[in-house]
This record gives C-alpha cells, sequence and structure tokens, in this order.
C-alpha cells in the first residue's frame, strides 16, 4: 500500500468538516471527561464548602447578627438570607476560575497538549471555546450543590430564590472568560496564582459587600467593589431573591458590566489563543 493511499484513508477517518463545526464541543467533552477522574473530590468540595460556610458564618455568626439587629435584620431579611446570594455568585466564580485557568496552562505550558490540538483541523477559537464550556458546565454543577445545599439549611426561604442561580452562573462565566485570557498570555506562570490568590481573590470576596452591604465600608475602599463581578451578580441575587431595592439604572449597570467581561474575555481568549498557537 502506498503512502498516498495510506494518507487519503487517514483523511476519510477523520470528518474534518464535522470536527471545523463542532470543534468546541469536542474539546470541551475532553475537557469534562478529565473532570469525570476527580468526580467525587470534586462533588465533595462543592457540598463541603457551602456547609462549612454556612455552618460558621451563615448560622454562626449569622445567629448573633440576627440577635443584635433584632427584627429588622440585615438589609431587611435575616443574615443567612443576605448572606446566600454572594456565597453562591462567590462558588460560581472561584469554580469558573480554577476550570479556565489550570487547564489554559497546562494545555500551553505543562503538556502542550493544546499545540497538539491545533496540528489537527481544531483551531485556536474551537480550543478555546471548547475550555470555556468545558468551565461552564462545572460553574452550572457547582452552583446547583451550593444552591440545595442552601436550600436544605433554609437559606432560601423566598419563592423567586432560584432566581439566584442564573445570576451566579452568569457572574463565574463572565469573570472565567477573562481569567482564561490572563492565563493565555502567560509566559511565567511561578507567582500568578499567589497574585491572584492574595490580590484578586481574597479581596474580591472581602470587599464585594459579601458579608455586609458595600455602603457600610469606608468610600476609598468601594472601588473595589464597583469593579468586582461578585458585587455586581450579589446585588442582583439579592434582588431577585427577597427584593433588595436597587433601581432599574443600577439593574442595567450590574447586567452590563457583567455582560462587558464576558463578551470581551471570549473575545480576548480567543484571539491569544489563536496568535499563540500560531507561532
Amino acid at each position: 500500500m502506498s503512502i498516498t493511499t495510506i494518507r487519503q484513508g487517514s483523511i476519510q477517518l477523520v470528518n474534518s468538516k464535522k470536527i471545523q463545526a463542532q470543534g468546541a464541543i469536542y474539546v470541551a467533552e475532553a475537557r469534562i471527561r478529565v473532570m469525570m477522574k476527580w468526580l467525587w473530590l470534586i462533588i465533595g468540595i462543592a457540598i463541603a464548602n457551602p456547609v462549612l460556610y454556612l455552618i460558621s458564618v451563615g448560622i454562626g455568626l449569622g445567629g448573633l447578627i440576627d440577635k443584635n439587629v433584632g427584627a429588622t435584620g440585615v438589609d431587611g431579611v435575616k443574615y443567612l438570607t443576605f448572606l446566600a446570594p454572594a456565597l453562591l455568585a462567590q462558588a460560581a466564580i472561584q469554580g469558573a476560575m480554577e476550570e479556565t485557568v489550570f487547564p489554559t496552562i497546562e494545555g500551553f505550558k505543562w503538556n502542550k497538549v493544546f499545540f497538539a490540538m491545533n496540528s489537527t483541523p481544531l483551531s485556536g477559537a474551537q480550543i478555546s471555546l471548547g475550555v470555556f464550556l468545558a468551565a461552564f458546565f462545572r460553574t452550572i454543577y457547582t452552583v446547583l450543590f451550593y444552591f440545595g445545599v442552601m436550600w436544605l439549611f433554609g437559606a432560601l426561604d423566598s419563592s423567586t430564590a432560584w432566581l439566584a442561580i442564573p445570576t451566579a452562573i452568569f457572574a463565574g462565566t463572565a469573570f472565567g472568560a477573562l481569567m482564561q485570557a490572563l492565563a493565555a498570555k502567560l509566559e511565567n506562570e511561578n507567582i500568578f496564582f499567589v497574585i491572584v490568590g492574595r490580590f484578586i481573590m481574597m479581596p474580591l470576596f472581602l470587599f464585594s459587600g459579601t458579608f455586609f452591604p458595600l455602603t457600610s465600608m469606608p468610600f476609598f475602599l468601594q472601588w473595589i467593589g464597583w469593579i468586582s463581578p461578585l458585587w455586581h451578580a450579589t446585588e442582583l441575587g439579592r434582588h431577585l431573591t427577597y427584593g433588595h431595592a436597587i433601581s432599574s439604572t443600577m439593574m442595567w449597570v450590574h447586567f452590563l458590566v457583567l455582560a462587558t467581561m464576558l463578551v470581551s474575555g471570549l473575545y480576548l481568549s480567543t484571539r491569544i489563543f489563536t496568535k499563540r498557537l500560531a507561532k
């Protein structure tokens, strides 16, 4: 059999048109299959995190707060209800960040699997979108697990509490898209995780109105919340779950900030993936 015949046979085995049309789905499937290897660990984390937070902060600290603020509660509700949308959005943001940053650095630096993918009909844009779709999948089930635990703890006693789910997913994917673009740009990740943990994730968690209204903070620190996807998602989540008072203008501001993060993150990620894989 000639080399030409073998090459023609291999081309027939691979449906390049199908790959070009659905390549991102195949990349996402590959990432999800990797996730499944650690399924029970991921599920354990998805359950343990909300249980520990809700017991220590929501019930422990929240009980003391509710006892001292009286019937009015915090923002007119019990502290656990006030806290729930923020914790849900934080879980989504954390999950999306992990599932975009680590696979992206791995694909470009640690095992360079993206370059192998790109040697097939898969394009850089498809690889980028596939990684994002897998992160989207993880964000969904993280939020659903978290929501279920909070419901069992009685943190979501409103009939519209379920609306916090799409809000949290929206925030997670918006932040994840930006972090994926940033991770794709990295040439040296030595101090990247230290910077992300100490100067991005921690300030966002502490200064985004998570544990108390943002307006109760000193004005010179409130800007952290203004640029934080967690604050925008928390404000939307609190409004949708128990009627936290915000104007229609601010509702649009929250939505547009998150939408801008999502669109710009996807756009930058696609461009960076394509450019880096073309080297």
